[in-house]
């Protein structure tokens, strides 16, 4: 009941952050809105074995959001950087790296922060190792030393 609870208030904080309107049709369509998303998680979960943390329980997360914008910031400096220099600077590449989360919610942010930086793209999952393409071989090698998927596991751990 206190995960719904606290589902129903990160949503309504949500919206509120979106609209930033009181009419009371609107505030109307945002709890209507906000009952149906509850009603889709309390099935997934009644399915899904897995039960999502809304709040990672984790000192972690605004370091991991820190670097992670960082590593996104650098990323978008080396694509426009190897845009400019041409096709002779890239060096695609494909490369299977483990994901050292152990729940599928680490999994799936481990993946997302693969795609979400520039020049690197999550192809396939399988199980607890992915199949990733980097646009040059040192963004590979950069991904294979496994510094993201320690920092997607450490959060896990809290």
């Amino acid at each position: 009941m206190r995960s719904v609870f606290g589902l129903a208030v990160a949503l309504a904080a949500f919206w509120m952050a979106n609209s930033g309107y009181l009419k009371p049709m609107l505030l109307g369509f945002g709890v209507v809105s906000i009952v149906i998303v509850i009603a889709i998680v309390k099935r997934m979960e009644a399915h899904d074995g897995e039960r999502f943390p809304l709040f990672v329980p984790s000192l972690r997360l605004p370091g991991y959001l820190v670097w992670m914008i960082g590593q996104i910031i650098a990323s978008n400096i080396d694509v426009a950087k190897r845009v400019w220099l041409g096709r002779k600077s890239l060096s695609p590449t494909i490369l299977t790296v483990r994901a050292e989360a152990k729940s599928d919610v680490g999994k799936v942010l481990y993946a997302n922060s693969i795609t979400m930086t520039p020049g690197t793209v999550t192809l396939f999952v399988h199980d607890d190792t992915f199949e990733v393409h980097a646009l040059t071989e040192a963004g590979a090698e950069e991904l294979g030393r496994g510094v993201m998927g320690r920092k997607v596991a450490a959060l896990e751990q809290g």
